[in-house]
């Protein structure tokens, strides 16, 4: 490594500080950081990268970014080196904090940068890959009293002689580095609390199954938030990203029970107690940290096996890859991974150039993929949004006719169906339909089903002579051109069904369910989504008409399938939950009804809006008709 020569101007965007933090410290942090590092000095875009080993007491990051040579140093010592790192750049602002004359800390940001201005930072960096744009600062100058002169760097009186000094020192780095990494040290030291607390925009927090860890990094994070909400002048905001570390991985866990806990034993799993404390340090109820949790998994093997001499840097390559993809600007912890790669494939899609028609067809799909996703995790406002948006794109770039602007209408349309936006459905049916008639012809399977829809619309805003007259001509059209077995064929008999509950017509709607449903389990078999909805529907109608025991164990068999299929937290599962939750409040077996009702307060803590789903059961109308 080197330092000669280094030129760095500044950046036209600044860039952002991630310190890496652990409770114990150690080797999973240096590894993740300088795999990060890799990868982002690696890019395409040749971004400059800054990492700094902030852990004087056990500096040991420099092995990781650019291992020794000599592979007869003995593990755990350093040769000795004139390069000055963190522990010079200090001392040396210390000194001029002296030489000031104790300005007042009123002046405390001019005074930062006047202190900041006389150290000439770029010599305490050197290069440490030659073929990245990669930087390092060392710990400091290993020579034979570096181990005192760390223990007489005084961090907290640094700060009270310059409170303003660490958060512009961060900022002048960002100004230079698009990425500026920095090596915590452990545990709740004065200078832990300068990397979690005063330097970063974002923190990365690896905690192990090791006792007292999660409790560490969750101190850690509650600190830095208090701290940066209760002073004016650090009101900045701080993102935190937890990383789990085991000795093998999510292999480590295979029952889950550290990740999701074990109720029968009264152990807390560290996602509900993570998603808790992040809820409650951002004052945001949508914290999920399903997606984070399942591709972040750090191996300590892995991270290991990248120390010293040979050391395979390759190791952590994917994970890093991963947590870059987190990091980027605009991305949070919670949000799903595929949610992260939609929104930066829509980035791209916004700002290419040429392409005419190509870009805005990209957004187009990224926008009706993240509105479809949206849909899934119950965000009905921000699905509508990208719906729309999608619609407005296809249409303006290949007309309101084509199949994928069709195609894009009926997902925005069945989207306003199921959140009641009913009067907007009626309109975008009406033109769907239209537009199929006339390219498709009358009697195509997807005008058929357009009108179909248009009738339970209509039905649900109270005109019900009109919706059912539709929904027979429809029927009719079906069965002619079709078969009675198609599959417009029986969603135009359950559109059917769903109106006539509406009317109160219990009895017929049962009729037309178990025709449907029967065709559907012989056709489709007894758990497709099809026959789950359909089953469902079947069962609250019983319910309507009193066979409560029939009712009972259809809908737990549907909850069942649904659990396997769609995960317990799924909106259909959901639905399927509460439509047996009524069906036992019927039959008046309260502890059921209660244990029920526990589950869905759980969910909504980690979805709020769970538990309500706008789904089919709330689309047929069945006990809460929408008002006209």
């Amino acid at each position: 490594m080197g330092h000669n020569g280094i030129a760095l101007p500044p950046l036209a965007t600044s860039g952002a500080v991630t310190t890496f933090y652990a409770y114990e410290g150690g080797a999973a942090r240096n590894a993740m950081l300088s795999a990060l590092a890799l990868r982002l000095a690696g890019g395409a875009a040749a971004a400059p990268v800054l990492v700094i080993d902030w852990d004087l007491d056990a500096p040991a990051l420099h092995r990781h970014v650019d291992p020794p040579p000599d592979a007869a140093i003995e593990p755990g010592l350093d040769a000795p080196s004139t390069q000055p790192g963190l522990l010079e750049f200090f001392e040396a602002c210390r000194a001029q904090l002296r030489r000031s004359g104790g300005e007042r800390r009123e002046r405390g940001e001019a005074l930062a940068e006047q202190v900041l201005d006389a150290v000439a930072w770029r010599a305490h960096l050197e290069r440490a890959d030659g073929r990245r744009p990669l930087y390092l600062m060392r710990a400091g100058r290993f020579d034979g009293d570096y181990a005192e002169r760390a223990r007489r760097l005084d961090w907290e009186a640094l700060f009270d002689a310059c409170p303003a000094l660490f958060r512009r020192f961060a900022a002048r780095m960002a100004r230079h580095f698009s990425h500026v990494l920095v090596a915590s040290g452990p545990g709740r030291s004065p200078a832990a609390s300068v990397c979690t607390t005063l330097l970063p925009d974002r923190l990365v927090g690896l905690f192990t199954p090791a006792p007292g860890s999660i409790e560490g990094l969750e101190g850690a994070v509650r600190r830095a938030i208090d701290y940066r909400c209760s002073h004016e002048d650090e009101q900045r905001p701080l993102l935190a990203y937890p990383l789990a570390c085991a000795p093998d991985g999510a292999r480590s866990d295979p029952c889950l029970r550290w990740r999701r806990g074990d109720a029968r034993k009264g152990v807390p799993g560290y996602q509900p107690r993570l998603e808790s404390l992040l809820r409650a340090c951002y004052g945001w109820p949508r914290v999920n940290l399903d997606s984070c949790f399942d591709e972040l998994q750090l191996p300590l093997a892995d991270a290991l096996s990248t120390m010293g001499p040979g050391g395979d840097r390759r190791a952590l390559a994917q994970l890093a890859g991963l947590l870059a993809e987190w990091v980027a600007p605009g991305h949070f912890p919670w949000q799903s991974l595929e949610e992260i790669r939609l929104r930066a494939a829509m980035s791209r899609a916004r700002a290419a150039e040429g392409g005419a028609v190509v870009a805005p067809l990209a957004l187009a799909d990224a926008l009706a993929q993240l509105g479809e996703l949206c849909r899934r995790e119950r965000r009905g406002a921000e699905a509508r949004a990208c719906l729309e948006e999608s619609l407005v794109v296809r249409e303006g770039v290949l007309g309101g006719e084509h199949p994928a602007t069709r195609g894009a209408r009926a997902a925005l349309a069945s989207l306003l169906l199921e959140t009641g936006a009913l009067q907007e459905a009626r309109r975008q049916l009406e033109l769907l339909a239209q537009a199929c008639t006339r390219q498709l012809g009358p009697d195509h399977p997807d005008t058929l089903g357009a009108r179909s829809r248009l009738a339970r619309v209509l039905g649900c805003l109270g005109e019900a002579e009109r919706a059912l007259a539709l929904h027979e001509q429809v029927i009719a059209a079906c069965e002619r051109a079709l078969g009675d077995e198609h599959p417009a064929t029986l969603d135009s008999l359950e559109d059917l069904a769903a109106s006539l509950a509406l009317q109160h017509e219990y009895s017929r709607a049962r009729v037309l369910c178990e025709r449907v449903l029967d065709t559907r389990r012989s056709r489709q078999g007894a758990e497709h989504q099809d026959s789950l909805r359909c089953g469902q529907r079947l069962a609250q109608l019983m319910g309507e008409t009193g066979e409560l025991g029939n009712a009972r164990r259809l809908l737990e068999a549907v909850l069942r399938a649904r659990e396997r299929h769609d995960g317990p937290d799924a909106a259909a599962t959901l639905g399927a939950r509460e439509a047996l939750a009524e069906i036992l409040a019927a039959q008046g077996d309260l502890a059921a009804v209660r244990s029920i009702q526990e589950s869905l307060a759980r969910t909504r803590e980690r979805h709020p809006g769970a538990g309500h789903p706008d789904r089919e059961a709330r689309a047929a109308c069945i006990r809460h008709p929408a008002a006209p």
